[in-house]
């Protein structure tokens, strides 16, 4: 039996398969192993790479099956369902992980550190909280419309739905005030709950340098600063800004064949939490530039006089991206270009 260079780890919650090769791809060993068997299972074998999908679960797999001396790579799973054969199992699928690993083109995902996921876990439940928020208002609205009244969208009319929730006379039915009553309270609770996260963000964004830097760009204020520092990788996994742009999926999908090329929307793949915090961003930039004017001569100005407005939006984020990078990897402040003259 030769010697194993890769092993591929299909995890799951309870029970784990793993498939071994040589560095010929021959196949060493299947083998079944329950959780709790994992980690003396690895420690038994010699020191190799072990691939797993970078799914729930991964990085803290990862991170133990590294301290027993073994390279870690993690794929994401559409890099690896080019690989399983047929039938879609547990023992194909841990195959197809060691054949994607095997790859010399493949792309891996960096491991995260436990400091690293807990920085991402504020943004995870305020995004969480800001959900439920939303389903909260959309319910009154939509109760209170039942019985005649209509309020203005948005979350800065919440004051509205509860005057009227409140108000004696509204002529709501003293059961349908007491229901509501209850979701009102439940808004409140929310408001007050992403108000303590806000302010826990700002800290940071306050207290940690990059962000500080990352806020000199025009649009990128202390929540998509600090979601930065937290959410996106290493600069130096990307070789250059585009790069990273093209991770965030801001960049066009391609359809093209026989020389012909067919660019459609957007990607959207990668982090969809920055994604969104920087298109936000270019909106309001390009909304400050609508009304105000932007300089003259400008690649936003040029733009914004012969292109869609949501185009723009998703050009100027895509910038964004690239700039953020640039002072990721090579640090400094951001600089706004001269005026043309």
């Amino acid at each position: 039996m030769g010697q194993v260079g890769t092993i591929g780890l299909d995890i799951a919650k309870h029970v784990f398969q793993a498939h071994g090769a040589d560095g010929s791809g021959a196949v060493l060993f299947r083998k079944k192993l329950r959780r709790a068997q994992v980690l003396a299972f690895f420690a038994a074998q010699p020191p190799c790479v072990v691939a797993m999908e970078a799914c729930g679960g991964a990085h803290h797999w990862g991170r133990e099956i590294s301290r027993l001396g073994h390279t870690v790579q993690l794929i994401p799973p559409r890099y690896v369902k080019p690989f399983v054969k047929r039938q879609k199992n547990d023992a194909a699928d841990a195959e197809a992980i060691c054949e994607a690993a095997q790859r010399p083109t493949m792309r891996f995902v960096t491991v995260k550190s436990e400091d690293e996921q807990a920085e991402a876990l504020v943004f995870r439940t305020r995004d969480l909280l800001v959900h439920q928020r939303t389903q909260v208002i959309n319910a009154i609205r939509g109760h209170l419309c039942e019985f005649g009244i209509v309020v203005a969208k948005g979350a800065q009319n919440t004051g509205l739905l509860a005057a009227q929730v409140e108000e004696p006379a509204s002529g709501l039915p003293k059961s349908v005030r007491s229901m509501l009553g209850i979701l009102i309270a439940e808004l409140r609770r929310l408001d007050e709950r992403i108000k303590d996260l806000d302010r826990e963000v700002m800290h940071r964004a306050k207290t940690n340098a990059t962000a500080r830097r990352l806020m000199t760009i025009p649009g990128i204020g202390p929540i998509t600063a600090v979601a930065l520092v937290a959410l996106a990788p290493a600069a130096a996994t990307f070789k250059r800004g585009r790069d990273f742009a093209a991770w965030l999926g801001l960049t066009p999908q391609q359809r093209s064949s026989g020389g012909k090329e067919r660019l459609g929307r957007i990607t959207k793949q990668g982090e969809r939490t920055l994604r969104r915090l920087l298109i936000i961003g270019a909106s309001a930039v390009a909304r400050w530039a609508t009304r105000h004017g932007a300089i003259s001569g400008s690649w936003l100005r040029r733009m914004l006089s012969r292109k869609p407005p949501m185009l723009v939006r998703v050009a100027l984020a895509n910038k964004m991206a690239r700039t953020v990078w640039a002072l990721l990897a090579h640090g400094g402040v951001y600089q706004a270009p001269a005026a043309a003259a």
